[in-house]
């Protein structure tokens, strides 16, 4: 098996990444998928990543049916809007990566394609926008871990995908372990991108503050929780899947990223997934149900909700 046709469906903070490093392969055809005024920007525009302008072909879902490789990069929320982008380019051989936040993105997309195609994935990449354009430090960046829920793990289509990603810029590693590697960099994302977003200060904070560290400890402990549960082991996380990208301590994750543009965030995919297993697996998440409500209502004041400028003479009863 060999990839010569490669998708990237999203090409913001994740997507950039990709379309850097495959930029580099000149033996294969790299497109992103987009349709109406997305295509005409990309198309007309292309992407700035590190302040280099890349111009991957774009195409319609149905010019990518048949690729060899689909990578998902979307944000949480786009994903149900996109699942019929989704089924129009797979063809029965195509081998569809989720990079994607989270725990559940594969099975929402198995749900419409199968379990067949799905090849398990992560990546972690210290991304920020600036203006038009994404940045990241491709030294310390880990980048993608990947691998077979099941023997045999070095498979065919593993084995294409190392072929692919040689010679590229492209950090990756191959887990025996992804399942195990997708919820150890969920936790991560629980622990450290939820408290600084309420908060609102770089990841410093959990150096510096004994109340960040416990807030952040008690929402591990809440995961941890669910995750034994549904026989995750965690204790098997090692690598690259326990800690993340190396950054200054004013860096801001993509919670606060979302929340410092007026942007919604992916709490559903976070907390809003923790909560729901916590209550079909009878475990409390009062941590979680927390960051979950402080967090939609962040996005509500962003939203102008809660501006009462010239709406003095409403008067509010609160019951407490």
């Amino acid at each position: 098996m060999d990839i010569k046709k490669v998708a990237i469906l999203g090409a913001g903070a994740v997507g950039s990444y990709m379309i850097w490093g495959l930029s580099e392969r000149d033996d294969i055809e790299l497109g992103v998928i987009a349709e109406g005024e997305r295509a005409e920007r990309l198309s007309a525009n292309g992407c700035l990543i590190n302040g280099e302008t890349y111009r991957p072909e774009v195409w319609t879902p149905e010019q990518a049916h048949g690729v060899d490789l689909l990578i998902v990069c979307l944000k949480y929320g786009a994903l149900p809007g996109a699942l019929d982008s989704i089924v129009k380019a797979v063809g029965e051989n195509t081998v569809v990566m989720s990079l994607m936040n989270g725990v559940d993105s594969e099975e929402i997309i198995a749900e419409r394609i199968g379990n067949e195609n799905i090849l398990y994935s992560l990546i972690k990449v210290a991304s920020h926008r600036e203006g038009q354009g994404y940045f990241f430090d491709p030294e310390t960046t880990i980048g993608i871990i990947y691998g077979e829920t099941g023997a045999p793990y070095d498979s065919e289509r593993v084995q294409a995908i190392v072929r692919l990603f040689d010679g590229t810029g492209l950090h990756y590693t191959i887990s025996d372990h992804i399942m195990v590697d997708l919820w150890s960099k969920f936790r991560l994302n629980v622990c450290n991108n939820l408290p600084q977003a309420i908060l609102g200060a770089g990841v410093g904070c959990y150096r510096d503050s004994e109340h960040m560290r416990i807030i952040s400890d008690a929402l591990k402990s809440e995961l941890e929780a669910v995750a034994t549960a549904k026989g995750i082991d965690l204790s098997l996380a090692e690598g690259p899947s326990v800690h993340g990208s190396a950054v200054p301590p004013s860096a801001r994750y993509s919670t606060l990223q979302d929340l410092d543009s007026g942007r919604h965030t992916e709490i559903d995919m976070f907390s809003g997934v923790l909560v729901r297993m916590g209550r079909e697996l009878g475990i409390p998440m009062p941590y979680n149900e927390f960051a979950y409500h402080m967090i939609k209502a962040l996005e509500e004041k962003n939203d102008g909700l809660f501006d009462y400028e010239g709406r003095e003479n409403e008067l509010s009863l609160i019951h407490i």
